[in-house]
């Protein structure tokens, strides 16, 4: 049986709701386009994304007073005013462009579906961070009590990306706002997932500090899990020397050598006699 079957009316159905608002015919529509007074709308108190990037929010207010509003918000009706549904960034960005109005479809969308569509409508229509995206997922799951695999049905992701998005939530808080921030990548976040928190913050320390790419980070992680069987002095000893070899290798091949690295020795391949004479020259 299939997720949205398994749902009934449930998810499935607020997925098309959110489907057939976007699918509109404006042309044939018009009636749902209103334009409406900023002033009368207020935000979606379940809206997901908690992270605005203002310098995109600014990008889009210029273009949005050069060009207008290309595509227009989703809210809906409450207490003789309009709570907003989706496209919160483009109501943000309105709202820094001055302008008084902005073009809204009001859709007829049962109130108590609002925190599920918020969800929904982030995960499908806005590039939510990966923090983000796995505490949607999370409250999707729970909400509606399915499996990874049920979810991975019904939003069109994969289970492995549903798995590995959620398994961001075990970093530590420091390190989740990090990559909120954009100051740590996805790709490195999953590295460091299983991690200790200690040797988690070492390891996030090290990327940034080195700037480590995704690769340099799986070394240096693979490194430290060889370790775990040790006795914490030896192993904080051995995490030490992996850092300090790390650190050493990256700063080779920034010369533009070619290395290799093996237990704790590192081999340093010159192609000729004046490679090496340049090395000396630069190690001086």
């Amino acid at each position: 049986m299939s997720a949205k079957k398994a749902l009934g009316r449930g998810l499935g159905a607020i997925f098309e709701d959110v489907e057939d608002a976007y699918n509109q015919d404006l042309n044939n529509a018009q009636d749902l386009v209103r334009d409406i007074d900023v002033n009368r709308i207020s935000p979606n108190p379940y809206q997901p994304r908690k992270y605005f990037n203002e310098s995109a929010i600014k990008e889009l207010s210029e273009s949005i007073k050069k060009h207008g509003l290309l595509q227009p918000i989703i809210v809906v009706e409450k207490d003789n005013d309009y709570m907003l549904l989706a496209g919160e960034r483009r109501f943000r960005a309105t709202k820094k462009a001055g302008l008084e109005t902005i073009r809204a479809i009001v859709a007829d969308i049962e109130s108590e579906n609002l925190r599920e569509l918020a969800l929904i409508e982030n995960i499908q229509r806005e590039d939510l961070n990966p923090i983000e995206l796995a505490i949607a997922y999370k409250e999707l799951i729970e909400e509606y009590n399915i499996t990874q695999e049920g979810l991975s049905e019904v939003v069109k992701k994969s289970r492995t990306q549903i798995t590995n998005t959620l398994r961001l939530l075990s970093l530590t808080e420091k390190t989740q706002k990090l990559v909120v921030e954009g100051k740590l990548s996805q790709g490195h976040a999953k590295v460091v997932v299983g991690l200790d928190s200690n040797d988690e913050q070492t390891v996030v320390n090290t990327i940034l500090g080195q700037k480590l790419s995704v690769r340099e980070t799986e070394q240096l992680v693979k490194k430290i899990k060889n370790t775990e069987q040790k006795s914490d002095i030896s192993k904080n000893k051995q995490i030490k020397e992996t850092l300090e070899f790390t650190s050493l290798e990256k700063r080779l091949n920034s010369f533009g050598l070619k290395t290799k690295t093996k237990a704790h020795s590192i081999t340093i391949e010159f192609e000729n006699s004046e490679s090496i004479d340049q090395f000396l020259e630069k190690i001086k």
